[in-house]
């Protein structure tokens, strides 16, 4: 159980989860939080991150730290979506261990599932048939997380939770159009359509500078500007989305999914998921306070006939509701206030048709959203032009 005091650290801190769990913990009273930048601390490094958590002994961790990216970072940078995940994963998570930390809570996606699962998508649908292949290997670095988790609860009656939310948006999304997701690479889209028919340079110069696109930043030439922009389908009160925008998409706003994280970190353990009450008896009975007993592992899991075969322990987080990404397009419009037009490129892909979650294992935890789509999308064009005034 942790306490007001409990130490906490929050990989990826400065993310778009990472900072709202961040702010979420705060509001609750927990303030013994600790978080480093990308500089500060690489991931990968597997002796940087033992050296951290030598120093820092944290009681709890949160692993919201990733290497993300849209369809089109997914296509172009697959070994590094892959790489860079399982290293960030695998160096937290055996530290988490070694170290002795009560509690770990791992973040991961839903795409987890398969491109065909049958919707609404439930936790049992893991594995049952092959991935979308534009994200498979950021998927697979996700479920190998996820199982990592389990098996060491299985194997070492370890405290390891792992919640898989849908598409999330909200405050500190990423807008830089390279490598960002549907919703805010979107909007940014629309935006910069609306001020170059507006000819609001100093806006767009502003916006440029704040985040440059392929190194084209408000200093450039007007020209240079709208060479890059026409490249993402940007032009004079016009924007060009891929796909056909049929695909059904469900959006969590992030605050959100902070709450839910933080729920889930405080309120839930493996025991509560798996549904098996005898399973902290059989982990915990010769143990004082909780603690592990690392030297002890011989005969648990899959070994222990009683508690057959445990799988799919995750947790899907979302709101169970979805909307097409035609439909996104009219509520991001509605925002910008945008009178020009949006066109869908159907000869680039769409990625998975369908990508609803049941959220009924979450629900039986004491947890629903708060926040819906129509609202959301405002509260992040609201902050999006925050950002850059």
């Amino acid at each position: 159980m942790l306490d007001k005091n409990s130490k906490i650290y929050v990989a990826g801190h400065n993310g778009l989860v990472g900072s709202a769990i961040w702010k979420n913990l705060e509001l609750r009273g927990y303030h013994n939080l600790v978080g480093r930048t990308h500089k500060e601390l690489d991931l990968t490094d597997q002796y940087a991150v033992e050296q951290f958590f030598d120093q820092e002994k944290p009681d709890a961790v949160v692993l919201a730290a990733a290497f993300v990216g849209g369809i089109m970072a997914n296509s172009l940078y697959r070994a590094d979506f892959i790489m860079q995940n399982m290293k960030m994963q695998c160096n937290v998570i055996g530290n988490a261990y070694s170290h002795g930390v009560k509690k770990l809570l791992f973040l991961g996606s839903t795409c987890i599932y398969p491109k065909n699962a049958p919707q609404p998508m439930k936790e049992d649908a893991l594995l049952t048939s092959p991935l979308e292949y534009t994200n498979e290997e950021y998927a697979i670095a996700k479920i190998a997380g996820l199982k990592m988790c389990e098996s060491y609860n299985l194997q070492y009656g370890t405290n390891y939770i792992a919640v898989m939310p849908t598409n999330l948006y909200g405050p500190n999304d990423n807008f830089h159009l390279e490598n960002s997701h549907v919703m805010p690479a979107m909007m940014r889209k629309v935006y910069l359509a609306k001020l170059i028919h507006d000819n609001a340079w100093d806006a767009i110069r502003k916006d440029m500078d704040k985040r440059p696109v392929e190194g084209v930043t408000g200093s450039d030439t007007k020209e240079q500007i709208m060479l890059v922009l026409n490249k993402y389908g940007i032009s004079n009160n016009k924007v060009v989305l891929w796909g056909t925008g049929t695909p059904l998409r469900e959006f969590l706003w992030s605050e959100d999914m902070a709450d839910a994280s933080v729920h889930v970190l405080l309120n839930v353990d493996f025991k509560d998921i798996i549904g098996i009450e005898k399973y902290s008896s059989v982990f915990y009975g010769n143990s004082t306070n909780g603690a592990v007993d690392r030297n002890n592992s011989e005969g648990r899991g899959g070994a222990i006939p009683s508690l057959g075969e445990i799988r799919n322990c995750h947790i899907n987080v979302g709101t169970g509701k979805e909307l097409t990404i035609r439909q996104l397009s009219e509520l991001v419009v509605d925002a910008v206030g945008f009178e020009g037009t949006v066109e869908f490129d159907s000869t680039k892909p769409d990625g998975t048709p369908r990508k609803l979650i049941d959220v009924e294992k979450l629900h039986s935890l004491g947890w629903t959203h708060k926040v819906e789509i129509d609202e959301g999308v405002k509260k992040l064009f609201e902050w999006y032009k925050a950002s850059i005034s």
